[in-house]
């Protein structure tokens, strides 16, 4: 497929290499295609030699993907530092990509242009919560989604002791793991994109959600921790804006649709009622732990020494901070029996519900906020009150029941209708047990399949993969090591790179995957291909400045010849010598002229 490349395919199989946040939004095939790049590492299968999944295998579907959540929040923590991929303009993007997306569209649906969700991405002000208010209004960051082992790689860069990454990461992550190491089917696992997140929904059980580094089971949605109340954010306020799936994907802004059309509708039907709950006492009590300004409208009621006594809820809902015992479960008389007797009143407090007479009222039972009936006995329980019971109402079913907001189904399927195009097959990873054999069979997709294909370019694979949207990368979308290096001469960056500062060692174990420069910056390592390629990117865009104030230029003057013990980069009339370990092809004369 990358033999034939056209302008707007560079772009796609450059942007597999950086991953920025715009890059998955105008591409979506890309997120796929990091999964796979994942489940292709042989550090993503290693993890199953831990002692922690040492019997993993032999627990359910469920067991294992909490298992691989505890895994990676003792391994990775969630990322979200503006300047660890460096600084764009809107301008810049916007040029890049307005073959292939209008940006009055754009700014209705992405977070970076103009996109701030509803009502309450306005009241948290969505550049400030972001850190971009220190900037101007038109400078977006480069949002990179790191691949495996660039998350792993935090660790060497200052103040990580562990992996880390942001949300797409993460989700990506999780995805990947959740098929190579807890064994869960890629029919079974969806990504979800809206415009400020990430995440996942596994088929499984009721269903799971992974967000940044947790799971959210349909339990955990209506606990009514801060955890779940961060969780629940995206859903219950953006438009998720693409699906995707080893069958392909459905993208809002897309008149056509890859993703099979009758898992993509069970699939939403799913996570629809996922989102949906009746109301039990125990979800009450949920919603008052969620909805805690309403908690001075309620008391709870308790025995003791042979007489009722009476709390205020807003009081019990505080103990819950120190103790693991909650209120509305079977935890409840204990909780409550921890409470001093001082804390509680004689008599019940004036212009409260009690809760224990809804406790009385549910009986155990679930009231369905489907039917009219039941939510009318519901407002005349909470009639006498000190606060509207529509009011109440209606915040507990906002509470209950969260209708997502999925791309319509209203597309241009692939493979169905008159004049309509071959659908690609679905990617297949049956009977694959390792690193090596997912290779195998994703090279096996590759004509037929293009997030396949494209996979081995998020992979870096340059054994395999052409040069040119590498370097094009490479040299247009690394602003770290260009701000690094800003001061320096490139006889200064050689010696600043081959210095004992940089470790002449890559992120990536293999002979034949390469490391982009800011990767290299950021974590102070690199192979001497990797580092020939980072002072490349230094050079040229130095050049450009010096010629004419702005872009990329000056490619032309720079070579990179692997083919013996050493790489050999010349930029201009110089030529610089790196030690490496890489076994690949070198690029052809113009890879570098983009």
């Amino acid at each position: 497929m990358y033999n034939s490349l056209t302008p707007g395919s560079i772009e796609k199989y450059s942007s597999a290499v950086t991953l920025s946040d715009m890059e998955v939004f105008i591409f979506p095939q890309l997120m796929y295609s990091l999964v796979l790049a994942n489940i292709m590492s042989g550090r993503l299968w290693r993890w199953k030699r831990d002692p922690w999944f040492a019997k993993a295998h032999a627990q359910g579907e469920m067991k294992r993907v909490q298992r691989l959540k505890q895994y990676i929040m003792d391994h990775f923590s969630f990322n979200l530092d503006l300047d660890t991929w460096g600084l764009t303009t809107k301008e810049r993007e916007i040029a890049r990509f307005a073959e292939f997306i209008n940006p009055g569209v754009l700014s209705k649906s992405n977070a970076l242009f103009g996109y701030e969700g509803d009502k309450y991405y306005f009241d948290i002000d969505i550049r400030r919560h972001f850190g971009l208010d220190k900037y101007t209004s038109n400078i977006v960051p480069y949002w990179k989604t790191e691949t495996l082992e660039a998350m792993e790689a935090f660790r060497f860069k200052e103040g990580y002791t562990e992996g880390a990454g942001e949300c797409v990461s993460l989700a990506a992550l999780y995805a990947s793991a959740a098929f190579a190491v807890a064994g869960i089917p890629l029919d079974k696992i969806f990504m979800l994109a809206t415009p400020l997140h990430s995440q996942n929904f596994l088929d499984i059980g009721e269903g799971v959600l992974t967000n940044n580094r947790r799971i959210v089971t349909k339990n955990m949605w209506y606990n009514g921790t801060e955890l779940s109340a961060k969780a629940r954010r995206a859903l219950e306020n953006e438009t998720v804006t693409i699906v995707t799936h080893n069958t392909g994907y459905i993208h809002t802004l897309y008149p056509a649709a890859t993703i099979d059309k009758n898992r993509y509708n069970a699939i939403k039907h799913k996570l629809t009622k996922f989102l949906s709950t009746g109301i039990t006492y125990e979800i009450l009590a949920n919603f008052l732990r969620h909805k805690s300004g309403l908690q001075h409208h309620f008391q709870i009621s308790h025995a003791r020494h042979g007489k009722t006594l009476y709390i205020g809820a807003e009081k019990v809902y505080s103990y819950e901070h120190s103790s693991k015992l909650r209120v509305g479960d079977a935890t409840q008389e204990n909780l409550l029996r921890e409470i001093e007797d001082d804390e509680f009143y004689t008599g019940p407090r004036p212009s409260r519900f009690d809760l224990g007479k809804l406790e009385a009222f549910f009986g155990g039972n679930r009231i369905d906020i489907d039917n009219a009936n039941d939510m009318e006995m519901l407002k005349a329980k909470l009639s006498d009150g000190p606060v509207s019971a529509s009011h109440i109402v209606n915040e507990m079913v906002k509470f209950c029941n969260t209708v997502p907001m999925m791309p319509s189904d209203d597309k241009d399927w692939a493979g169905s209708g008159d004049g309509a195009k071959t659908v690609a097959p679905p990617i297949s990873l049956d009977g694959v047990k390792s690193a090596e054999d997912a290779i195998e069979a994703l090279r096996g997709q590759r004509k037929g399949n293009e997030t396949a294909d494209l996979a081995f370019m998020a992979f870096r694979d340059l054994s395999s993969s052409p040069w040119k949207p590498f370097l094009k990368a490479a040299a247009e979308r690394n602003p770290v090591c260009l701000k690094g290096a800003a001061k320096m001469t490139a006889d200064e960056a050689y010696k600043h790179l081959t210095s004992p500062a940089f470790a002449s060692e890559s992120i990536y174990d293999e002979a034949y995957r390469v490391a982009q420069p800011d990767e290299v910056w950021n974590f102070g390592r690199g192979d001497g291909v990797e580092k020939a390629i980072a002072l490349g990117s230094i050079y040229i865009n130095k050049k450009s400045n010096d010629d004419d104030g702005g872009g990329v230029g000056g490619a032309g003057d720079v070579a990179i010849d692997i083919s013996g013990k050493d790489v050999k980069l010349t930029c201009g009339k110089k030529e610089f010598l790196f030690e490496t370990k890489k076994r690949i092809a070198p690029p052809i004369s113009g890879d570098w002229e983009v």
